[in-house]
């Protein structure tokens, strides 16, 4: 194989592609949740508390997706 027929190559660990593209998603979560917990308290202010509690849970929920994917690179990516 000469240099003129490699069109490309690719060295390291194709893992932390994958969690990159695995954080996106809890990113993208965590905004949705953080949004409607706004719009909740907007549309009943006396609500306010009660929903921060919810939004806490669902963000811990939603970033236990993120752990999984570094867990899922590390797993895979050694």
């Amino acid at each position: 194989m000469d240099a003129t027929t490699v069109l490309a190559e690719i060295t390291g660990s194709i893992a932390t592609v994958g969690y990159g593209l695995a954080a996106i998603g809890p990113a993208i979560g965590v905004g949705i949740v953080v949004g409607k917990t706004i719009e909740g308290v907007a549309r009943q202010p006396e609500l306010a508390g009660r929903l921060q509690v919810l939004m806490w849970i669902g963000i811990a929920f939603t970033e236990a997706l993120a752990f999984i994917g570094i867990a899922t690179a590390f797993i895979f990516g050694f």
